[in-house]
């Protein structure tokens, strides 16, 4: 077995100190520049391997950032996933990737997993469930810097990555009215977190801003996957409540409902307008309007954001909030007027 090259040996090689070998390997000022790269150089010739262990002590966590999503499988995510890995291999670190599955038992497991393996850092978008503050001010107790994007939480003191929530469902809605729908529905997701609480919000906003009533039994909560979808439009067609239009928060629910209708002869857009939220790949194919959210964008601003805790070391950091505005792409499922 070969034996491991270690800085003595380079040293030894090159006829100098191991501390100026230790000072050039780890860009610590006292080297001169030519200097520098001839011991980088002889290391790289010996086949010197860097202990990445001794690393880890003398920063104080690894090259490692978690990443924590409700669901790989979706495009949004997915986009985040790749902008944050991109970022992450540009500062020389790797990402831990984990899911939480709409449970917050897993996105607490996944969390103190990624305290165990001394991440450098935390990025997440919190599950369905998430409710207690507790894990998460683990995380910022033990002062790993955090940084949360699309899905947080309203009472948490951490930097934020989001889409202009609100401002998505205003013009979702208006865009419905203005097309001459009058009896909008939402499908609503879990409104302690923000993402849902605000698009609730901005639809309840277009509405007041065009002279329409809100109406309590044309918003249903919990309605964010294909099946929810499913079954909040069979509801509201067995309980007679008056509807021509859906607007969802979610493009998976927006699918579900749209696939119920047709199924019951109900035509789209002609009698019922749909709009969905995310943009995802299938909404152009079945013609579904819905709302861009950038979602590499959205990646790259909260790696960016973590390595700039990480790199100042600040104990906790003022917090920053970075809103991007969000486009309605207008397909066929909501053009009632040519």
């Amino acid at each position: 077995m070969r034996k491991k090259v270690t800085i003595k040996d380079i040293a030894k090689e090159l006829n100098t100190a191991s501390s100026t070998v230790s000072r050039a390997l780890n860009n610590l000022p006292g080297v001169g520049e030519a200097r520098r790269l001839h011991i980088l150089n002889t290391a790289k010739a010996l086949g010197y391997e860097p202990n990445l262990l001794a690393q880890q002590l003398r920063k104080g966590h690894s090259n490692t950032i978690g990443l924590i999503v409700p669901q790989i499988n979706r495009q949004f995510f997915a986009n985040v996933i790749h902008s944050i890995e991109m970022v992450a291999k540009e500062k020389g670190f790797n990402v831990l990737i984990s899911q939480s599955n709409e449970s917050d038992v897993n996105e607490r497991d996944s969390m103190k997993a990624l305290i165990a393996s001394n991440v450098a850092g935390i990025i997440m978008s919190v599950s369905a469930q998430a409710r207690d503050l507790g894990p998460y001010l683990e995380v910022l107790e033990k002062q790993i810097p955090l940084v949360m994007f699309d899905r947080t939480l309203n009472n948490l003191d951490v930097h934020n990555v989001i889409n202009d929530n609100e401002l998505s469902a205003y013009n979702a809605v208006t865009h419905l009215i203005e097309q001459g729908y009058r009896h909008i529905v939402h499908f609503a997701g879990p409104q302690h977190l923000d993402i849902y609480s605000l698009r609730l919000k901005g639809y309840k906003r277009a509405l007041r801003d065009h002279g329409l009533p809100f109406e309590p039994t044309r918003v249903l909560t919990q309605v964010n996957n294909r099946e929810a979808g499913k079954e909040a439009a069979r509801m509201l067609l067995e309980n007679n409540i008056r509807f021509d239009a859906i607007h969802a928060a979610s493009d998976y629910s927006a699918l579900g409902a749209m696939l119920y209708l047709r199924k019951k002869g109900i035509q789209v857009p002609q009698q019922v307008g749909i709009v969905g939220c995310a943009n995802e790949p299938f909404t152009e194919l079945i013609g579904l309007s819905s709302i861009e959210q950038y979602s590499e964008e959205v990646g790259k601003a909260a790696a960016r954001l973590l390595f700039e805790d990480i790199e100042l070391q600040a104990e906790r950091p003022v917090s920053k909030k970075i809103s991007f505005t969000p486009t309605l792409i207008i397909r066929e499922s909501s053009k009632k007027i040519n």
